[in-house]
C-alpha cells in the first residue's frame, strides 16, 4: 500500500485545515486508516483512526471535538479535518494504513499553527 498525504500549511490559531491521504496499491487489504503527528523534539503520537468500513472514529483526547476523520471508499482517500487549531497542534502529520496487522506510513505533511 502506498500513501500520499497533502494539505498541510501555515494557519493562524483558531483556523482550519483539511489533510488528505490517498491510498493506492493493495487497498482491499487495508482495515483502517489513521493519522499520527510528530512535533519537534517529541515522539510520534496517535491522533485518530477510522476503520475502512466506516466505523466510529477514535481520537486522542487533545483533539476531540476539534478534529474529524473521514474516508471516501470510492476514492481510497482518508481525510483529517482540523478546526480550532492551536499552536500545540504544530507538527508533521502522517497518514497510516492498517495493512496485514501493522501500520504502513506515508510521507508527512507539515502543519504550522501560528499564535
Amino acid at each position: 500500500v502506498q500513501l500520499q498525504a497533502s494539505g498541510g500549511g501555515l494557519v493562524q490559531a483558531g483556523g482550519s485545515l483539511r489533510l488528505s491521504c490517498a491510498a493506492s496499491g493493495r487497498t482491499f487489504r487495508v482495515s483502517a486508516m489513521a493519522w499520527f503527528r510528530q512535533a519537534p523534539g517529541k515522539e510520534r503520537e496517535f491522533v485518530g483512526s477510522i476503520t475502512w468500513d466506516g466505523g466510529m472514529p477514535v481520537y486522542v483526547d487533545s483533539v476531540k471535538g476539534r478534529f474529524t476523520i473521514s474516508r471516501d471508499y470510492v476514492k481510497n482517500t482518508a481525510y483529517l479535518q482540523m478546526n480550532s487549531l492551536k499552536p500545540e497542534d504544530t507538527a508533521v502529520y502522517y497518514c497510516a494504513a492498517r495493512y496485514q496487522g501493522s501500520w504502513t506510513y506515508g510521507q508527512g505533511t507539515l502543519v504550522t499553527v501560528s499564535s
